[in-house]
This record gives structure tokens, sequence and C-alpha cells, in this order.
């Protein structure tokens, strides 16, 4: 594959009301979908979930979500860099209505699946944030749909705050073959935000022959895709904070997040 394919610029992938759309057949690949949502102050949006799970993340403002019978209120957030957000689980073969108020952007993280699993809320509160790295490899990781603390079908989606200046996504890991114990095969897509119009720099290096390599300068709005690979540095530049949304699913029969490191990279005191 090449960077071409594999970095979506902002608006390249728009359809219709999404101004991201990549699903599996844009990608190429099985599970892993993305979408971000534009509302205006009293829009709505009809979603039909289909063949997939989705988890409703507000990236800026709030919504109600109808489904399954049932309203769900997302309070939301300023911004992704004001702190972490409530969600709302969205199973498979589901009408859902979405609307906001006073509008707003959302993303739509999604996987196809077998299971159907019950709609949910995710309070804000018991989302685990984690401190991983240190000094200029120091980044916050929101765990809101990680492997271990959300349950879904196929779905891992984890948020990561990386400092003005700082690498993230280090050392360079990948997860593009299914190893019992060791690795887990997962397609994976970045959505990333900079804050105050800035740029950050987003690494995928080539794990077999003729395998995904990007080097991609990246703005708000812009995603990566990571079908296979070694993945990282991600780096912010300096003065401007970076955000990116992981979304990640794979065919495994188990949905866990096990990863290699690159072993050419000392891995001690950076993850």
């Amino acid at each position: 594959m090449t960077d071409q394919q594999l970095y979506v610029p902002r608006g390249e992938s728009a359809r219709g009301p999404y101004a991201l759309d990549i699903d599996p057949e844009r990608a190429g690949w099985g599970h892993s979908a993305l979408r971000v949502l534009d509302l205006d102050a009293g829009g709505s949006h009809a979603l039909e979930t289909g063949d997939s799970e989705w988890i409703l993340l507000p990236l800026a403002g709030g919504c109600t979500v109808q489904v399954d019978g049932e309203s769900i209120e997302l309070l939301g957030r300023d911004s992704v860099f004001s702190g972490v957000t409530d969600f709302a689980y969205l199973p498979r073969d589901a009408h859902t209505q979405i609307a906001s108020g006073a509008g707003g952007r959302f993303a739509l993280a999604g996987a196809k699946c077998e299971r159907r699993l019950p709609a949910r809320y995710g309070p804000a509160p018991e989302v685990p944030v984690e401190a991983r790295g240190s000094g200029n490899h120091a980044r916050q990781v929101r765990n809101f749909a990680a492997a271990d603390t959300f349950d879904c079908d196929r779905l891992i989606a984890v948020e990561v705050i990386t400092p003005g200046g700082n690498w993230s996504s280090y050392p360079p890991h990948k997860h593009d073959e299914h190893l019992p114990g060791e690795e887990a095969e997962l397609e994976e897509i970045y959505y990333f935000e900079i804050e105050g119009d800035g740029l950050g720099y987003q690494r995928v290096s080539p794990s077999r022959p003729g395998g995904a390599d990007v080097l991609a300068e990246v703005r708000s709005g812009d995603a990566v895709l990571v079908p296979d690979g070694w993945h990282g540095p991600s780096i912010a530049q300096p003065g401007h904070t970076m955000y990116y949304l992981n979304v990640m699913a794979g065919p495994g029969e188990e949905r866990e997040w096990k990863i290699r490191f690159h072993p050419d990279h000392r891995t001690e005191g950076y993850r």
C-alpha cells in the first residue's frame, strides 16, 4: 500500500452528513470503521447500525441518542482537549436517532461484529485515564473502550493526548499477526485533532515485504489507516497538543489488545 492510500486528509473521505467516513470497504479490510458527524444547532441524524457495533463519542458538544426504545443523554465536552467525555454504545441491527440542541461534532467508532449486545451509557467518571511514558514521551491515554474496561464484541477504542513537542505511540509496535498470548491481529484507524491549528507527524513502517509504509504530516480532521506494520511514533508540534482517537478491531476469537514492540527500540520506561 502507498502513503496516499493510508493517509486520509481532512475532507477526502467526506460522504453525506459525515466529515469523515471510513468503512471496511474504503479501508480494504474486514472490521474497523470510523465516522465523524457534524450537527448544526437543532440538527439530527438517523443511523442504521447494520452489521456493526458503534460507540457514539462526543468530540465537541453534547447530544441525545434514541436507541432500542430508550433515550441516552450525552453531556459531551467543549473539545477533545477539555477532558474525558461520556459516550453511548449502539448495538448492531438497531435504528438510532442522534440529535443535538446546541450542535457539535461526534465520532462514531465502529466494528463489524457477530453478537448483539445491549445499548448502554458510558459515564465519563468511569473512564480509566492512564499516564503513559515520561519526559518527552509522556502522554495521557483515555481507555474508554479498551479491551479490559468496556464490553464490546470486537470494537476497541481509546483516546490519546500528547503534549506539544512529545512523542507518543512509542516505541513503534504492531498487531498484525495472530500469535496466541503474544500478538493479536487488529486493523487500526488514527483520527487526529491538533490544538491551535498545529500539526503532527505519524509514522508507519513495514513489518513485512510490501507492507504499510507511511510518513504523514497530520492536521485536525486527518486520519491514518494502519492495516499492518510498525506504527509510531506520533509526534506533536511544540506548543500544540495532539489528540488522536484509535479505533481497532480484528478477526480473532478473543477481543484483546496484544502487541509486539519493534526489536530495534528500547522499551523500558517508554510504554
